[in-house]
């Protein structure tokens, strides 16, 4: 006997609309990033659906964290922080 209560598997693949969910961006702009090719995804169906796999996800997510280190590192913030008490 099915159980509803079960939760889903771990999905392998992700939508557009899901990465956009995700990343907290519109879905043009989860589309802009495979289609440019910084986010890696396949085009599956009769329709051509995009799918993204969530480690491709995971390392695009660990790329972004990186480039804004290495960012950071070379624009160091030198102006007094406006959020912090004073």
């Amino acid at each position: 006997m099915h159980n509803a209560s079960v939760s889903t598997p771990h999905l392998r693949f992700l939508t557009l609309a899901d990465v956009a969910e995700a990343l907290n961006i519109s879905a043009s702009q989860a589309y802009a990033l495979v289609r440019n090719g910084e986010l890696p995804a396949i085009k599956i169906g009769g329709r051509g659906q995009w799918r993204i796999e969530q480690q491709m996800l995971e390392a695009y997510i660990a790329r972004m964290y990186e480039e804004t280190q290495a960012f950071l590192a070379q624009h160091p913030f030198t102006q007094p922080d406006a959020y912090s008490a004073p």
